[in-house]
């Protein structure tokens, strides 16, 4: 009978508890022979180049790593990359995979085959558009001590309007415009706004910042969590307002003020964007707040009351209701809080999302609505011009005066002058069918102007 009770106990022992070795030796020809491949899940909060992760080089073409034991049934989420979202695995053809899953108790090895890396995927090129373009590769941040890569999405008249736009500052950069340097899946920011633009529906410039890698959480976290760390939010939203906003609003046409800034994340993103947007309420008069991780710290709920409204704000907070048992209610008592901080009800939206998960396919579903909701004032202010027209410019090339031959100027009307870079360089009311172009250096200019509901559009050539 004894002998039989310690078998009992043995067993439960052995099957109580597991631990997994994960060995990879099918991968692309290409991968290089000296490529560090590393687990990124939710065992190390998806951080994909963690050394605590990496995994062993134990042949030619193999790989190993063991996870310490867990309790039977414990399921764990996975994907493998080499060392960063950018080379991350892909299906055969280059597509997006879901995530890997391992439930303790099903076995102690597991041999799963990499098909395809994000960066040399036969159908995984950039699905970036063509006005998105990377600022740097490497942007100091001075507050941290770190550099990062910076994106930009410019609207589609950018470049041939002349006029200054709104700009939305967004974290997880990889995952807004690229499929290809993305973790699941991208936004679709561009896609979407591409979608939205139109002369009555502009549409705003938008920065991506990536994140650190190993260094998000710290950085969208303004508090320390005891079991995962963090803390360096309040530098990284300092590093937006301080260093980067000004390079923005130096280098490209934007609306600099508070009523044309917002700020908008997901997950921690969302977390750091309601703090950024509190605590900068002279810099930012709207947040986007996707799928928010208030349940980070405690400290969230004291610093919105504390902070409390000094500023007109908008905050758009949205999330599924399938994603962690607590988002859905954090989010509705943050909702109170706001109110109760003194932000008026036309001042929030609150959305859930049936069946939406925490993942970037929702927060691309969404994302469109939340820019139209959070900038209907700067949409509505645009005059809806109905009618396009060439215009006649005469003479081409020109000295110091051009006319307008199929044009009659009216009371209001206002003319554009844009040089071959895209800066204004003259902008002014119109009452006759000619101006004076004498301060103007050579070059090839556009001509614009705004007469009711019509937009006179030519080009011309100063000598």
């Amino acid at each position: 009978m004894k002998n039989i009770f310690l078998l009992i106990l043995l067993f439960i022992s052995v099957f109580a508890n597991a631990q997994l070795t994960i060995i990879i030796d099918s991968v692309p020809d290409y991968t290089p022979s000296d490529a560090d491949i590393y687990l990124a899940g939710d065992l190390n909060t998806w951080n994909p180049g963690s050394p605590d992760f990496k995994l062993a080089k134990v042949g030619e073409s193999t790989w190993q790593i063991t996870i310490p034991e867990m309790d039977h049934g414990k399921v764990i989420l996975f994907k493998f990359t080499r060392g960063s979202w950018e080379t991350v695995e892909k299906g055969a053809n280059g597509e997006e995979i879901s995530n890997r899953q391992f439930t303790f108790g099903n076995g102690d090895t597991i041999r799963p085959a990499i098909l395809n890396w994000a960066d040399n995927g036969s159908g995984g090129g950039s699905t970036a558009a063509e006005n998105v373009s990377i600022i740097d590769d490497s942007f100091y941040i001075p507050q941290l001590d770190r550099n990062r890569r910076i994106w930009i999405y410019l609207p589609p008249d950018y470049t041939s309007f002349g006029k200054r736009y709104p700009v939305i500052y967004m974290h997880d950069g990889q995952n807004l415009f690229d499929t290809q340097t993305s973790f699941t899946g991208e936004w679709e920011v561009d896609e979407t706004l591409n979608e939205i633009f139109s002369p009555s529906t502009p549409v705003p410039i938008v920065v991506g910042i990536d994140n650190g890698g190993g260094h998000r959480i710290g950085e969208y976290t303004p508090w320390v969590n005891p079991e995962y760390g963090g803390g360096d939010g309040s530098l990284y939203i300092d590093f937006i307002v301080e260093t980067l906003k000004p390079f923005i609003d130096e280098n490209y046409r934007t609306r600099p003020d508070r009523n044309n800034t917002a700020i908008m994340g997901s997950s921690l993103g969302g977390l750091i964007s309601h703090y950024g947007s509190l605590k900068f309420q002279d810099i930012f008069s709207m947040v986007g707040i996707f799928s928010p991780s208030y349940w980070w710290s405690d400290s969230i709920w004291s610093f919105t009351s504390t902070t409390g409204k000094q500023q007109e704000m908008r905050f758009y907070q949205m999330c599924g209701d399938q994603e962690s048992e607590s988002t859905v209610a954090d989010m509705q008592l943050m909702d109170t809080y706001l109110q109760n901080a003194g932000f008026s009800e036309s001042e929030r939206l609150f959305k859930v999302i049936a069946g939406g998960q925490h993942n970037e396919q929702l927060w691309c579903e969404e994302f469109g609505e939340a820019y139209l909701w959070l900038f209907s004032d700067y949409i509505s202010s645009v005059t809806e011009y109905k009618y396009f027209k060439q215009l006649t410019i005469s003479p081409n090339p020109a000295n110091n005066t051009i006319s307008f031959a199929n044009y009659k100027s009216g009371f209001n009307d206002s003319i554009l002058i844009v040089d071959a870079t895209g800066n204004i360089v003259i902008e002014t009311s119109l009452n006759k069918n000619s101006l004076d172009i004498s301060r103007l250096g050579s070059g090839v200019y556009i001509v614009k102007i705004k007469q009711n509901e019509t937009i006179y559009k030519g080009k011309f050539i100063k000598r």
